[in-house]
């Protein structure tokens, strides 16, 4: 599914339901790894090998030999040398995606169930402008959680903006704009403007992050791409 919002030299490895974790999660763990869940509950442990399994399979489908992924500063994965990369996962489901690093900056992925926000959270995670696109878009498209889709893209963003950066993004630093797509339609694209300033690829700095969501199979995903300084003269810097 994520895979639809990605470029063609991004590898996506998805797993579906228990299924799919068990086909995905039966290999084993790099001992690095392994002692990160000396106190891991099971739903731990089982997101965790699955997700790393997705990007094990990634890494293997770019020719890559299978590395640990570690978590690194603020939990942002480590990814092996001339890798860029993103994870997720919720219930049901995990992904990983991984591109070449000459071939993309960065890039983020996010995936969550689709059902709306618990009360309470679209206040903390959104700006008021944001809640008045959500509201015309939810009188247009009652069908889709727009806070949830919302959120996704807050997280990808995130995961965007971090390896770039190394530095902490607030959900309020980052005006994300939907596009609701066609009547029924179950992908669209979605722009963020960074109210802070950006990150400097080259000599450029970026004001604008661009991507997608789509629906599918009970879930709600997200994704951003940062393209190199030589793939951007089209773009709003």
């Amino acid at each position: 599914m994520i895979e639809e919002l990605l470029p063609e030299t991004v590898v996506a490895v998805e797993a579906y339901g228990e299924e799919g974790a068990r086909a995905f999660g039966d290999g084993p763990l790099f001992p690095v790894e392994e002692a990160l869940l000396t106190r891991a509950v099971a739903k731990r442990r089982r997101e965790f090998t699955v997700v790393r399994a997705c990007a094990r399979r990634a890494m293997e489908k770019l020719g890559v030999p299978p590395h640990p992924v570690l978590p690194g500063e603020r939990g942002a994965p480590r990814w092996p040398t001339g890798l860029a990369g993103s994870m997720t996962h919720c219930d049901g489901y995990a992904a990983a995606a991984l591109v070449r690093a000459a071939d993309l900056a960065s890039l983020g992925i996010d995936a969550e169930p689709h059902r709306p926000l618990p009360e309470g959270v679209l206040d903390a995670v959104s700006l008021p402008a944001e809640r008045e696109r959500l509201r015309r878009l939810a009188a247009d498209r009652p069908d889709v959680h727009w806070d949830k889709l919302l959120f996704s893209a807050k997280e990808s963003v995130y995961k965007a903006w971090f390896p770039l950066t190394g530095k902490w993004l607030d959900f309020g630093e980052a005006d994300i704009t939907i596009d609701r797509g066609a009547p029924g339609a179950t992908r669209g694209t979605l722009s963020a403007r960074l109210l802070v300033p950006g990150p400097v690829l080259g000599e450029r700095r970026l004001g604008r992050f661009e991507g997608g969501w789509v629906l599918g199979e009970g879930l709600v995903a997200t994704a951003i791409t940062v393209p190199h300084p030589r793939d951007l003269a089209d773009r709003d810097t």
